[in-house]
């Protein structure tokens, strides 16, 4: 989405502080004994309460006929995104290391944002994994300019992955959002600066690292939906929506 319409950006700034405000709380809900479908029952609640609308449930992308079965993704442990919260019968355990992905539609307008938390007390490796990662996103953040590319975005983010020694997944993306839950342009987590889409004032994107303590390698699960990696690895994954102004990046999912 490309906006100068002070009223679509004044829904996006209204709708992002609501889904910052709804992924914060569901974030202190994470704790060992709590049901990932409890989150999900949260998670609808809250966006009922406001009045609006669960984004990621009934998506479809090209060729799904089924559409997405839940509201809030919660991917565990080696699972790095996509898991639906509303078909997992799984209980976290202290020392789970649990991603948090949210979307909302309000008035119309469409945000994106995602944390990875820890249950209870976890490895100092996870930690540290989940700092890099958002150390990646403030990054990828910083890039976000005029006259920058989607390319400046995934250099930043690459660059900060293989100083800690992390591996990233090359088939997954941040991208354009807005309009519609995933847009044009693709936001990768590497690449070459001034290599890829041109940051045009008023473009609204979800920039999102994913990295891994493994190679980065996934494989579908038996869901369809799952994305987890091939060497069991833990993953991290951390994202916000942004509008590209004169004045710089501006992060609309953040309190």
């Amino acid at each position: 989405m490309i906006t100068t319409s002070e009223k679509e950006i004044a829904i996006l700034r209204e709708g992002g502080r609501r889904l910052a405000r709804h992924v914060k709380e569901l974030s202190e809900m994470v704790a060992p004994g709590i049901p990932v479908k409890a989150l999900e029952a949260r998670a609808l609640e809250m966006v009922a309460r406001d009045g609006d609308i669960p984004a990621f449930l009934h998506h479809k992308e090209r060729g799904d006929t089924k559409g997405y079965p839940s509201s809030l993704c919660v991917s565990v442990n080696d699972v790095i995104v996509h898991s639906p919260a509303s078909e997992s019968n799984y209980t976290i355990k202290d020392g789970d290391i649990v991603c948090l992905d949210f979307g909302i539609k309000h008035e119309g307008l469409y945000t994106d944002h995602a944390t990875t938390v820890i249950a209870g007390k976890g490895a100092k490796e996870d930690y540290h994994l989940i700092a890099a990662t958002q150390e990646a996103l403030n990054a990828g953040i910083a890039e976000a300019r005029l006259g920058n590319t989607t390319g400046h975005i995934g250099y930043a983010v690459e660059q900060i992955a293989k100083r800690c020694g992390y591996g990233y997944p090359k088939n997954l993306s941040g991208h354009g959002v807005g309009k519609a839950v995933h847009e044009k342009p693709n936001v990768p987590n590497f690449g070459k600066q001034g290599e890829g889409e041109k940051l045009v004032e008023g473009m609204v994107i979800a920039i999102e690292p994913m990295f891994c303590r493994g190679s980065g390698e996934l494989y579908v699960d038996a869901d369809g939906y799952s994305y987890r990696t091939k060497d069991g690895s833990r993953t991290a994954h951390c994202e916000h929506t942004v509008i590209i102004t004169k004045e710089g990046p501006e992060v609309l999912t953040r309190l």
